[in-house]
């Protein structure tokens, strides 16, 4: 049974706040008698596989539709060029290779979103069983934040989708899988390279992601159509996340320049963040080159990702 079910019979009209997408509108007597039911019956609250599915299927879709955008951007942050010149690249090397590298984020982006949605809902009941009196807000925050680490372990997919969209190394590469064999001779933690800037990205994201998204779709007119709710959860999760990803935009800047770098010495993120600002003339709106590509994508991709995880997981739950 799922966490939604357990709840259905008392609480569902209150059921979208307990499912962890950042409300908090029970009561503090509705947040015992959620917690009493919790302590009852701990087998009602293991992860359901159906968030896991969902998140695949949801970036599955995004990665798909996105990945031109994507790979305009890259270009911005690794060269600091504009979005015309970066177009002109892409022409210039032909439609072939308008897709190329497209398998690791693809394998990457599904793994983490089915990671970061599974886990959350995982660590969110593990909290509430391990720590009832943990406040509803700070259990969301602190499952949210241990999602997104989790969803680090994924950065040689990561790793790998840096080297194959950088025009330098088409002719290193012939493809994702000879990229991963050959980074193996520079060792394991060649393929974690930039993973501390990962970290730094993921975790607090994922805290204002899930923290924020049920409010922001309150905000929006209510709906009486199911097209008319998908239209609210596009809305809410592309704004959402065009507006985080654009402040750790820089982040993602470094993490790039990091990831670049095959063999040789580690730089530390703060280092690599030293450096990289005094290349760009200490000047932070070249540091931001190319946030207005990266906020188009976001805004459509985090629209897509939320509007087919809600609906893929709805679907599940009514079939099966």
């Amino acid at each position: 049974m799922s966490f939604q079910r357990g709840l259905n019979t008392k609480y569902s009209d209150k059921t979208h706040s307990v499912k962890g997408d950042g409300s908090s509108n029970l009561s503090r007597a509705d947040e015992g008698q959620v917690r009493n039911h919790i302590m009852i019956h701990p087998n009602t609250y293991q992860a359901d596989w159906r968030e896991f599915v969902s998140g695949w299927g949801a970036a599955m879709t995004n990665v798909m539709l996105t990945f031109p955008l994507n790979k305009i951007m890259f270009r911005q942050q690794l060269h600091g060029i504009t979005t015309s010149k970066a177009l002109q690249q892409l022409r210039k090397e032909g439609p072939l290779h308008l897709y190329r590298g497209v398998l690791p984020p693809l394998l990457q982006k599904t793994t983490s979103l089915a990671i970061m949605f599974g886990m959350y809902d995982k660590y969110q009941k593990m909290l509430y069983r391990e720590l009832p009196r943990l406040p509803l807000l700070l259990n969301h925050g602190a499952a949210a934040m241990l999602a997104g680490c989790t969803e680090a372990l994924l950065t040689p997919f990561e790793r790998v989708q840096t080297l194959m969209q950088d025009r330098y190394y088409h002719k290193h590469y012939k493809n994702t899988i000879h990229a991963f064999v050959e980074l193996r001779q520079h060792g394991v933690g060649e393929y974690y390279r930039g993973m501390s800037a990962i970290l730094l990205r993921n975790g607090p994201s994922n805290v204002m992601f899930f923290l924020l998204r049920g409010e922001i779709k309150k905000l929006l007119p209510q709906s009486k159509t199911g097209r008319g709710d998908m239209l609210r959860d596009f809305i809410s999760g592309g704004v959402l996340g065009a507006s985080i990803s654009t402040v750790y935009y820089p982040i993602n800047v470094v993490k790039t320049k990091m990831q670049v770098k095959v063999g040789g010495d580690f730089t530390s993120f703060w280092a690599c963040s030293r450096t990289l600002f005094e290349e760009r003339n200490r000047s932070w709106r070249e540091m931001f080159r190319g946030v207005h590509v990266n906020f188009s994508r976001s805004l459509i991709s985090w629209g897509v990702i939320n509007t087919m995880y809600e609906v893929l997981k709805h679907w599940l739950a009514r079939e099966l």
